[in-house]
């Protein structure tokens, strides 16, 4: 059930790009001398990020991602020719909670044109149990559509991952892992671009549309891909996927509370043992940039197997995809997998 793109990542800045070398004079002499020239620059906190900034400002920005390949996004220490790049930046872009040094630094940049990803949807809280039918214990007033996330339950939810990302309570800012919320991220990104560079505001508008209907089809692929299935319950060291199991109707089990790489407790093991036989859930996620430790202790004591869940923090040579688009198919492949796709 894979969906195959139909524009490929670098066709819609490379369409655009083609069109603008006769609109703009500075196009030409950007890519005569080979700098960044009149280019947006722009920050990105982590790969969600700089993903957005790279498909729809295409040509016409200069990206800089904060967190390397391969680096954990949520332990990041920023350097401070990092702090100082962000003080110099035309644009950023950044998602709240996530990363804290990050919040900070941005605090004190004092950049014009600086966009929080969080803004651009509507944040829920989910602990480490996440079903698409079922809040569970934490009040539906999370899913309200206009953003209210509820100051009264931010003190009840503030282990749903296994690592703080706090400082607003619980909210959940693995938005980027629902490719609807996403799609409602792009467009504020599309818009905030335009804002920011009027001059390329067209190409903005036209490569935001593009990766909106290309987020579409991946929605699809994975409602269709979901709906009938032997189980719709799947387990994860990191609790990251509670958008994406609310979307489909799944239920997200995490090894809530504990750190990603420590090994789970004899109670906690039994717990996800009892689950698992009761809801026919087969496999244990892990992340490809956390260790499989946890997971291979759980499988082993509960006869469970392994697979990867790739919360798409960072891109590297160990992901299933080359980007984005790709590693949300391999992880919808998995899930089908796991979850006994009839």
């Amino acid at each position: 059930m894979n969906v195959r793109r139909l524009i490929p990542t670098t066709a819609v800045a490379g369409a655009v790009a083609l069109g603008l070398t006769a609109l703009s004079a500075c196009s030409t002499s950007d890519a005569a001398d080979g700098g960044n020239g009149d280019k947006l620059k722009v920050t990105a906190s982590f790969y969600p990020m700089q993903f957005l900034t790279e498909r729809i400002g295409g040509e016409h920005v200069a990206v800089t991602s904060l967190t390397k390949p391969g680096v954990e996004p949520h332990d990041l220490e920023l350097t401070p020719r990092q702090i100082g790049s962000i003080s110099e930046s035309d644009y950023v872009l950044y998602l709240k909670g996530i990363q804290p040094a990050v919040d900070d630094a941005i605090k004190q940049s004092g950049v014009k044109n600086t966009v929080d990803a969080a803004t651009l949807t509507t944040l829920e809280n989910h602990g480490s149990e996440v079903s698409g039918h079922d809040h569970g214990h934490e009040g539906d007033e999370h899913a309200d559509e206009h953003g209210h996330e509820g100051e009264e339950a931010h003190e009840e939810h503030s282990e749903g991952d296994g690592h703080n990302h706090g400082e607003e309570g619980g909210a959940d800012p693995h938005i980027w892992l629902d490719p609807v919320k996403y799609a409602e991220v792009a467009k504020g990104v599309g818009k905030s671009l335009e804002k920011a560079d009027p001059d390329h505001a067209a190409d903005y508008k036209k490569n935001t549309d593009a990766l909106v209907a290309e987020l579409g089809e991946l929605n699809t692929a994975y409602e269709t891909g979901l709906k009938n299935t032997s189980t719709k319950t799947f387990i994860t060291t990191h609790s990251a996927f509670g958008y994406l199991a609310e979307r489909y109707g799944l239920t997200q089990q995490g090894i809530a509370g504990i750190d990603p790489e420590a090994e789970p407790s004899p109670a906690r093991i039994q717990e996800i043992h009892t689950i698992a036989e009761k809801e026919k859930a087969t496999t244990v996620f892990f992340e490809t940039l956390a260790s499989d430790r946890t997971a291979k202790t759980l499988a082993k004591d509960t006869g469970l197997k392994t697979g990867v869940l790739d919360p798409l923090e960072g891109i590297t040579d160990k992901s299933q995809g080359a980007d984005y688009i790709e590693v949300m198919e391999s992880n919808l492949a998995a899930l089908q997998k796991a979850l006994g796709a009839k």
